[in-house]
């Protein structure tokens, strides 16, 4: 994944003008229109189905439900749609601001094409035709591209309730899952088929930072650890010995029989004797003080 997503930074470094500008508010703007368009029928559901993702239907010349389906909304609300129009074309702008038009427009056509390829192969495994009404998936695979570059910002949940991005990134994450993990147990390939690419897709280009920031933790747990062992060691040669209670004061050269334990929980490094290792107030970062 990491020499995918390289050549994928290389093309938006050597195509700076390629993409489609505010891409976001063409969606927008074409779910809308579906959407009045649906109501002005009379909340008729053939509009949809005139529209969406049809193996069968393009096989048999309805190639514009190959662009369609991008517009059908994912929700018969309208305060609802508003709402979500409005947060995912917040967070699309900010990805285009971040990233550059080329790489935004990649990331999100690439998590279209990677959806109708997947709709296509469950077609062609199952022998069912599999319809799309909707790139839900999608959208919600570039909010957790939001939340991997702007883990602390914060939304009003319910207009009043200030919550972190990362925390809804998580919530969301468990939505996936669940609809795995649902669809999968009612045997419905093709809904656990999408999520699964939406969740492919942002791998694709989050790999190498994801990858990195594990690598990072290990190199400081493992010099947290070195750190601690050489510390304890220079304090057992600078003193007559070895290991002190923080509690009581009793040391190995007075009790040479008794065990003498390190706390991991406590800010620094502290030792107790057998008889506070469990029980004892535990040292703070704040202050230095138990």
């Amino acid at each position: 994944m990491n020499k995918l997503s390289n050549a994928i930074d290389r093309f938006c470094v050597k195509h700076p003008y390629w993409g489609i500008p505010n891409l976001m508010r063409f969606i927008v703007i074409g779910t809308v229109a579906v959407y009045l368009l649906y109501l002005l029928t009379g909340y008729n559901m053939g509009i949809y189905q005139l529209l969406a993702f049809s193996p069968y239907h393009i096989l048999r010349g309805q190639v514009w439900r190959l662009v369609t389906f991008i517009f059908l909304p994912s929700t018969a609300s309208p305060i609802s749609l508003i709402l979500m129009l409005y947060f995912y074309y917040w967070i699309g702008g900010a990805l285009e601001n971040q990233w550059g038009t080329p790489k935004f427009t990649i990331y999100y056509l690439s998590g279209v094409v990677l959806t109708i390829l997947g709709a296509v192969a469950t077609t062609l495994i199952t022998g069912s035709n599999t319809v799309l009404m909707s790139t839900s998936y999608v959208n919600l695979s570039m909010f957790f591209a939001f939340a991997a570059l702007y883990p602390d910002a914060q939304v009003l949940l319910f207009f009043f309730i200030p919550i972190k991005i990362k925390w809804l990134a998580y919530l969301d994450g468990a939505f996936f899952v669940f609809e795995i993990a649902s669809a999968i147990g009612q045997q419905d390939w093709a809904g656990a088929v999408s999520p699964v690419i939406a969740l492919l897709n942002f791998l694709v280009f989050f790999w190498p930072s994801l990858t990195g920031s594990l690598r990072r933790e290990r190199v400081r747990a493992s010099r947290q650890s070195t750190r601690f062992r050489q510390t304890v060691k220079a304090a057992q040669q600078a003193k007559p010995y070895h290991h002190k209670c923080a509690v009581c004061g009793k040391t190995d050269a007075d009790y040479p029989n008794m065990a003498f334990r390190y706390c991991s929980r406590c800010a620094g490094y502290h030792c107790y004797c057998e008889e506070h290792i469990f029980n004892h107030v535990h040292f703070t970062e704040d202050d230095g003080k138990p």
